[in-house]
């Protein structure tokens, strides 16, 4: 189809003369620099003397024109009945050509769920399904609109962008930033009305321009639209609302309020009491009571007045009135990134500022002793500016512990009720104990969430007076959350940490290379070349591999009218596209394949998986004493000052990264060393049931030394090729009524175990019997001891907490879900 085939039989890389002409035509066509840099560029003297199919910035521009289309650009001026104090133009492309570009897309082709899965296993999760005709393929659509700042300066321009993807794409990539799963579908115009009443204003401009962008989904929702998967199969597609990933100012534009701030977008569980006096918030429910609003909608104050009678926004004509299958209840999900990190910043945070005193919580957070990649906040966290949802996560791993002994007990209770639910609701895979936990654990926190305002922790952001409510969005919120498991599955796929990516590489870095003028008419013409190079980067990366991969299977040469999904290119080079194809990745190591793969020679250094290693178990035990003239059987080893521990995911959706426990010895600039803490099976029957037996059959230890004893010289012996470790064990300590778990924080309480003579119990265990990274928070009691420092705090300590909320992996793990 493309109008230029003809020239690539020739040469794949047609408008560019070379595969190495197309490489820096794409690289500059892709960077930021402007139209007057890339003339300086290839100006210079060295860049001339190459063989160049252009010479000048507007040559290569026009040859970036003729690379295959995407969905195209439009714009145009929308009408308001209330004047603006300018005009309001909207750019955006057709949602339907953008779908159709991600479900026929080569990088999708092995990563597409092109029928229901069923991701909670106690509901019926494809009851939209059931609603299409047979042999239909139900693509869900997602869309997340937050607005973002462009510029700080120079009036702090702000852009309002609207994004789109398909739920079909496996969440473990459709989350990751760099496969570009979500694409730019439209710019909405910023307003500044004449009219005082400008929230509601926004609101229906807001939905009178998704209105107009989102009617091609809509009709192919009501009646169907052919388009090809990646393996060239037609299918007659439907493409319903799955999610709309917004922040809670946007969600009250949508969904029922109270008063003009607070939405309640989902059913919600009337016997938590008084956070639960509203009925479900439907689309037929919502259009019933608008339609029994008398008022003139044009009638802008007036209007409101009525709609506030019953909490509605003021929106009268909902963009998803006529979306078949549209329900707000269903498609307005929680969202981890504003919803509960956010929440956590904004309320628990605070709670435990004024409850323990910023002081105090500041320098308890600064002499925690440093984790390889986990962040380390020495100046505390009261001053924090411009908190990311990055630090927010941070210090959700740390806060129970610290504020254990010096915060009252209901308000520890309340907040480690609140830090479970979140992590609990971050599962990927949700059962039905699973929600039950959810669910246990959000009534905790309504039981003792008076004793936060008892205690003057819970106070206005403005006023800084003590409320004696919970009229709060955000906690509100946290009521909608079971309902939606149970309609849309696990809610961590909503999350807007990827859309909010997104914004960075598809507005702020185009802005870069505008003018600073007029900048959605740039953005879009950037974002409109890069796609067309991204693209073309792939098609013609996949007719070379194929023609490679022909070549060496002595097959005949790849046919002239060959096109990607076209005879010619190889299927099985299709299913296997590389990942690399679209930019640069961090990819996360896999040790597991890398353990079954690496050569079996003792002197590589090889990841440990299992039971590979000594042939016996070995277990910490009493001293074993031998006779003072027994000779070593060795003269010399090998010791490391780091182990990369890696450990499965409990729910299987996805390898999660290494973290590193570090090994190294008092030193210069460490005077009592830095011994991370792990978990060792030291039971032969637990080997290989970590992930679901929690602590039972393991214990907690102090890594001391990683070892490799070598054998003299010439000499083969069995043990030659096995890793060890020195640790010196923790204990639990029980608590009251035979429970292993500390009542307030429900962690495990822990102190350094010693021998009859007064010193550590250590011993020698294998390094394959190493099951996990932990963390130990020292427990610091009602005051913190002011000589305690980061270097120190580990090492003077004598008792502490097993973090159990420092991963989420961990979290699941040690909980035994």
């Amino acid at each position: 189809m493309d109008a230029y085939a003809a020239h690539c039989k020739e040469n794949i890389y047609y408008p560019f003369a070379s595969l190495q002409d197309w490489e820096l035509g794409s690289f500059l066509l892709c960077s930021s620099l402007s139209m007057v840099a890339i003339d300086q560029f290839l100006g210079l003297k060295l860049v001339k003397a190459l063989s160049l199919s252009f010479r000048t910035a507007k040559d290569l521009r026009g040859r970036a024109e003729l690379l295959p289309a995407v969905p195209k650009w439009r714009y145009r001026i929308i009408s308001m009945s209330h004047p603006t104090k300018q005009l309001l133009h909207l750019y955006w492309r057709d949602p339907l050509d953008c779908i159709e570009a991600l479900f026929n897309h080569p990088h999708f082709a092995n990563k597409l769920n092109l029928t229901p899965t069923r991701v909670y296993d106690t509901v019926d999760s494809w009851s939209m399904q059931l609603q299409l005709p047979d042999g239909a393929t139900l693509l869900g659509v997602i869309l997340s609109s937050d607005k973002t700042s462009i510029t700080n300066m120079t009036g702090g321009r702000v852009a309002h962008p609207l994004l789109i993807s398909l739920a079909n794409i496996k969440m473990a990539t459709r989350n990751k930033a760099s496969s570009c799963a979500f694409l730019l579908t439209a710019l909405l115009p910023i307003a500044e009305f004449l009219h005082p009443v400008q929230s509601v204003l926004e609101a229906r401009l807001v939905h009178q321009c998704l209105d107009i962008i989102l009617e091609p989904l809509k009709q192919a929702a009501r009646i169907g639209w052919m388009m090809s998967d990646p393996l060239r199969n037609l299918r007659y597609c439907f493409t319903p609302l799955a999610s709309y990933i917004v922040d809670t100012p946007e969600a009250c534009m949508l969904a029922c309020v109270r008063g003009k701030t607070l939405p309640v977008t989902l059913a919600m569980y009337k016997e938590f009491g008084d956070a639960f006096r509203h009925p479900p918030c439907t689309a037929k429910s919502t259009l019933d009571q608008l339609a029994s609003i008398t008022c003139d909608p044009l009638n802008v104050e007036g209007y409101f007045n009525e709609c506030s009678h019953f909490c509605l926004s003021g929106v009268f004509l909902p963009f998803w009135r006529n979306w078949p299958l549209a329900d707000p209840s269903w498609f307005l999900t929680p969202e981890a990134l504003h919803h509960w990190h956010r929440q956590f910043y904004d309320h628990d945070v605070r709670w435990c500022l004024r409850a323990v005193g910023a002081q105090e919580l500041d320098f308890r957070f600064s002499v925690l002793q440093q984790l390889t990649t986990f962040r380390h906040f020495k100046n505390g966290i009261s001053n924090l500016k411009q908190v990311t949802g990055r630090a927010q996560h941070n210090m959700q791993r740390y806060m129970v512990a610290l504020i254990a002994d010096a915060a009252p007990p209901g308000v520890i209770i309340a907040v480690h009720a609140l830090m479970n639910f979140r992590y609990l609701s971050q599962a990927t895979t949700i059962g039905e104990s699973h929600c039950g936990l959810i669910l246990d654990a959000l009534k905790q926190f309504h039981d003792h969430k008076q004793e936060v305002i008892a205690c003057g922790a819970c106070r206005g952001a403005k006023s800084n007076s003590v409320l004696d409510n919970w009229y709060i969005p955000k906690r509100e919120l946290m009521q909608s959350v079971m309902p939606s498991i149970c309609q849309v599955g696990s809610l961590v796929q909503w999350s807007a940490d990827t859309t909010e990516h997104a914004h960075i590489t598809l507005i702020k870095d185009p802005t870069d290379s505008t003018n600073h003028n007029n900048y959605d008419a740039q953005i879009c013409r950037f974002l409109d070349r890069n796609e067309k190079c991204r693209n073309f980067h792939t098609t013609t990366s996949i007719i070379a591999q194929s023609r490679s991969h022909q070549q060496a299977a002595a097959s005949p040469t790849i046919d002239d009218d060959s096109h990607v999904g076209g005879p010619g290119v190889d299927e099985e080079v299709l299913q296997t596209v590389p990942d690399d194809l679209w930019g640069l990745r961090r990819m996360v190591t896999d040790f597991f394949k890398m353990a079954q793969q690496v050569s079996s020679d003792i002197k590589a250094a090889k990841p440990l998986q299992g039971r590979t290693g000594l042939p016996t178990f070995h277990k910490l035990q009493g001293p074993r004493r031998a006779q003072p003239d027994v000779p070593l059987p060795f003269d010399d080893l090998r010791v490391w000052f780091k182990v990369r521990i890696q450990q499965a995911s409990y729910h299987g959706q996805s390898t999660p990264p290494a973290l590193t426990v570090n090994v190294s010895p008092p030193s210069a600039t460490g005077k009592y060393g830095r011994y991370d803490t792990v978990i060792f099976t030291v039971d032969d029957t637990k080997l290989d049931q970590w992930l679901a037996s929690g602590l039972k059959g393991h214990t907690v230890v102090e890594v001391h030394l990683v070892m490799q004893p070598l054998p003299p010289r010439g000499k083969t012996t069995p043990w030659a090729a096995h890793f060890l470790t020195y640790v010196q064990r923790l204990d639990v300590v029980p608590q009251g009524c035979g429970s292993s778990l500390e009542h307030t924080t429900q962690m495990h309480v822990l102190k350094h175990a010693m021998r009859s003579v007064g010193v550590p119990f250590g011993d020698i265990l294998p390094l394959d019997q190493l099951r996990s990274f932990a963390h130990i928070v020292p427990r610091f009691g009602p005051v913190a001891d002011s000589r305690l420092t980061a270097e120190n705090s580990a090492h003077s300590a004598q008792v502490f907490f097993l973090n159990k909320y420092i991963d989420k992996e961990f979290y699941y793990a040690i909980s035994n879900l």
